[in-house]
């Protein structure tokens, strides 16, 4: 079975009323995204369009899923009478996939200094040797192909220690804790405010054969750490300082990520209360921090 995708832009003021019109006569989904996505050459993430900020969702362009040609062309034609307004839609036909295989093909295993291997649960160990993070990327964040995952991966490899106490703040799938406790940490504690990370690390535990404990950070934690690794955006990181530095150890070590560089400045500025920092590492924009417990 194959869909037909109905494409319409439309001005912002627009844009509820088609897509609950289309919704109410049969589409299977809807969906809309910023017509600058669709400009060539825009840094929308990090940046800005062409014509700034201020231009964000003038135009969206509005997706909706039928059945079939038929079904997609009538309602084109009912959305241009009933809104007094030419359209101009496209269709585009979209086949019949397995679409589980198809998401699988997007994650494949990932090798860190050729000591860690990182290995979606479809797939096949390559390396026996090497440490290897069985992980499935389902629940929550944390696939291990970002470079943040890289960079806090490698902070480990350097700083762990047999029988160091690791606290992972804002675990997501867990694939930190889990590294370290493969790495010989005696206790792994991670934590996250998202319940859905909490089942996931878990599960992602229990598949690597680690005895790991996980929480949700709004709970007290009763935990004192020779390691923290946090690797979380950086408006969490600046609110969170006090704790992490709480539950670090005198001369314990931190590791922070999820830090552009044009944030490193302000985040060192505010953990030097706490922290003697060190040399940050890069990976592409993106920084991990260090630093020991004053």
């Amino acid at each position: 079975m194959s869909w037909i995708n109905l494409s319409i832009l439309s001005t912002n003021n627009q844009v509820d009323n088609l897509s609950e019109f289309m919704l109410a006569h049969g589409a299977i989904s809807v969906s809309i995204q910023d017509d600058n996505l669709n400009q060539p050459n825009e840094e929308i993430i990090f940046g800005e369009p062409r014509n700034g900020p201020e231009q964000f969702w003038q135009h969206t362009q509005i997706n909706a899923l039928f059945k079939n040609i038929i079904d997609a062309k009538k309602i084109a034609k009912a959305l241009e009478e009933k809104f007094c307004m030419e359209l101009h839609p496209n269709f585009n036909e979209i086949p019949d996939q397995d679409w589980v295989k198809l998401t699988q093909e997007q994650f494949h295993p990932i090798s860190i200094q050729n000591k860690i291997w990182i290995v979606p649960t479809w797939h096949d160990v390559v390396d026996n040797n090497a440490i290897n993070l069985i992980l499935d990327p389902g629940l929550a964040f944390g696939t291990g192909s970002h470079p943040t995952t890289h960079l806090c991966i490698e902070w480990l490899l350097k700083h762990i220690k047999e029988n160091d106490t690791v606290l992972d703040y804002g675990c997501g799938s867990g694939i930190l804790a889990i590294c370290a406790s493969k790495l010989g940490a005696n206790s792994v504690l991670g934590v996250d405010i998202d319940p859905q990370a909490i089942i996931a690390s878990k599960q992602n535990a229990t598949k690597n054969n680690t005895k790991i404990n996980f929480q949700n950070s709004q709970e007290k934690i009763n935990f004192k750490s020779d390691l923290i690794v946090a690797n979380i955006l950086s408006s969490a990181l600046k609110v969170l300082a006090p704790a992490i530095a709480k539950h670090c150890n005198t001369r314990g070590k931190i590791a922070l990520s999820g830090i552009l560089k044009s944030q490193e400045n302000e985040i060192k500025d505010i953990y030097k209360e706490w922290f003697d920092m060190d040399k940050a590492t890069y990976k592409d924009e993106w920084v991990c921090m260090s630093g020991v417990k004053i």
